[in-house]
């Protein structure tokens, strides 16, 4: 069971390192706003909206961004973030007793 456990724990560390890789990637967008990834850059950046984007859009639908006015909040990225978190603490429970 062990082993079982430690799978778990290493795709979750893996969707939690891919989340933070968004959030990098999504600030570089915000404050460079001319940079467009290239060659290796894009497929690795692909890769990393391709893996994270459907969990997003299923937090986005029940918790939408909250508007201030001509901005937007979205809470998305911090709601998956905690849930993983969330996740390996009942992993090692389950598991690592």
């Amino acid at each position: 069971m062990v082993v079982v456990g430690e799978i778990i724990n290493f795709i979750l560390w893996a969707c939690i390192l891919l989340l933070l890789a968004r959030f990098v990637i999504d600030w570089v967008q915000v404050l460079s706003r001319s940079w467009q990834p290239k060659g290796f850059v894009l497929v690795i950046c692909e890769a990393v909206y391709s893996v994270t984007d459907p969990p997003m859009r299923a937090v986005r639908r029940v918790i939408p961004p909250i508007r201030f006015g001509g901005m937007a909040l979205d809470l998305s990225p911090m709601v998956l973030l905690i849930g993983l978190y969330l996740l390996q603490i009942v992993n090692a429970q389950i598991f690592f007793r």
